[in-house]
Order: structure tokens, then sequence, then C-alpha cells
């Protein structure tokens, strides 16, 4: 069965100093995290690679990484835009920014018509995911006209940065690892008393290190984009007219389909370690930890 990996590539990366993230070297030979996200998911069986980017990074994304790509498996690119909608609203009349990850998925459509994994461009999350994922496709059925779909779960206190805040999708599963609920949760941060999520009002609330949270590690089948379709529309048609922020997330997407019965996901447990770059300071983090791993013969030197 043919699969496919879409890597969301098209995020601004305002925290990352204004810099494109996605593109940021750190391996060795300059290799990018997309560079060992491909690497695993090649090595687990996915067939072809779909980068959801912006256009004005298209010719930089191309001579880093897609022309490189394109030689290993079948690539496609696809345009996350501002205009690209079900339904024009009015507050987009002075919007930069795309419309968050459901936008992005949505915005795939006509490009993916076989089971897939979506990942984000600036998360590596490590080897084993990508196999557990691509079996779960594989061997995965849907019945009726109920969405079949899974989620790599990682570990909280796995997923944290040591220079701010970080969002995470906090999830409930029951004893057969059933979805039940996904909360997006914002402000998370390291303290003295633990990981807590912080209020605007600076209150805090204890998390549990060992929960399970969505890094947008999701295992699809096309009929998703039909849903992705109506959630959007209904999104958009609810935004005032001077709304220029408000995003669209699949955390929140995929929770609303657990809640109205359209889906059932199955959480697919890591207990690998994620990194990523999150902010400027994260990058020295991630450099060495690639560099462990290349010492431990996980990777090797000349990944390609």
């Amino acid at each position: 069965m043919k699969t496919s990996l879409v890597i969301l590539a098209a995020g601004i990366g305002s925290r990352f100093g204004g810099g494109v993230k996605q593109i940021a070297p750190v391996g060795p030979n300059g290799e990018i995290i997309i560079d060992y996200s491909i690497h695993d998911a090649l090595e687990a069986g996915f067939d072809k690679i779909v980068f959801i980017i912006r256009k004005d990074i298209e010719k930089d994304f191309k001579e880093i990484i897609g022309d490189r790509v394109s030689k290993l498996c079948e690539v496609e690119y696809v345009y996350q835009s501002v205009n690209d909608l079900p339904f024009t609203p009015e507050c987009s009349i002075n919007r930069r920014k795309p419309w968050g990850t459901t936008h992005a998925l949505w915005s795939a459509r006509n490009a993916v018509k076989e089971p897939f994994l979506v990942i984000n461009a600036d998360d590596y999350y490590g080897k084993s995911a990508y196999k557990t994922a691509h079996d779960f496709l594989v061997n995965n059925t849907e019945k009726d006209d109920k969405l079949s779909l899974g989620m790599v779960g990682f570990v909280l206190g796995n997923t944290l940065s040591d220079n701010g805040e970080v969002t995470r999708g906090i999830c409930k599963a029951d004893d057969n690892d059933i979805l039940l609920n996904i909360v997006e949760t914002y402000n998370i941060i390291k303290t003295e008393n633990g990981v807590v999520s912080r209020n605007d009002g600076g209150e805090d609330t204890v998390l549990d290190i060992n929960s399970l949270v969505s890094m947008n590690m999701w295992c699809f089948t096309p009929g998703i984009f039909s849903k992705a379709e109506i959630a959007l529309d209904k999104f958009l048609r609810g935004l005032p007219a001077d709304d220029v922020k408000s995003e669209h997330v699949l955390p929140t997407f995929v929770g609303s389909l657990v809640s109205s019965g359209e889906a059932t996901v199955r959480v697919l447990s890591s207990e690998d370690r994620w990194v990523g770059v999150t902010y400027a300071e994260d990058k020295p983090v991630v450099i060495d930890h690639f560099r462990k791993l290349i010492a431990n013969k996980v990777y090797p030197e000349e990944l390609f």
C-alpha cells in the first residue's frame, strides 16, 4: 500500500527570531531536521513526500532540501496561501499569516489520495515513531462513514524546551488506547514547582509530566479532507471582521471529530525524546542531540 509523509513547513517561525526555522542546519554536513525525518520515514516504508510550504520560501526550500529529496522518492509541493479558503471572511483583507494547521492540511486536498502521516517540519520525532505510524496506516481499516485515525503520542516531559513556553495537545485515552479527548494547552513551561501551564494572569496549573501529548504526528486517510473543509468553513464564518490572528489547529479539529463521533483515533505511544527548534536558543541543543545520535550509530555521518 502506498503511503505519504506530509510535512507542515509553512510556519513563519516568528519565535525563531523571524528566520525560516524549517531550513536551519543542525547536522554535521548542513542537514536540517526535515532530512532526518525523511530518512526515518523512507526507512519505515513511506513512498512519497508532500511538502506544504509558503510560496515565498519555495526557492530556498527546494535548494536546501526539496531538490535532493526528489532524487530519493516521489515529491510534491503544496502551497499554503492565505487566500486559498473554502470561505473568505471579511478579516482576510488584512491577513498576512495562514490560518493554522487545519488550513495547512486542507491545502493538500488535491495532492494526497492515499493514507498519510502528517508531521511538523521543525520537530524531530525519533525513528520508532515512523515505524509505528507506518504499521498503523497499512493495517488500518475504516467502516461505514466513521474515520479511523491514529495519533503518535509523546510523553509531555520528553517534549519541553528549556528556553520558553510551548503549546501541546494534552490527551486522554481509554484502556484500549482510543482517544477520548484532547485539550490544546498553552504556555507550558518548566518551573521549580514542576511543569505548569501559565495563564495570562500569571496563574499556574500543574501538569502531569507523564501525560501523553500530541506533537502533530497524525495518521490520516483521505476522508479527512472533506471534514477539514467543513470545520475550516465554520471557523472562518465565525470570525469577527477585525480578527487577523486566530488559527484553527489540528488538535482542536481532531478533538471535535472525536467528540462528534465522526472519527475514532488510536493513540500510538512513543517513548522517543522529541527535539525541535522552537526558539533560536534551542538550536545548539538540537545540534548536540544529533551529534550524539551519530556518535551512537543511530545515523551515519553522511545521511544520504
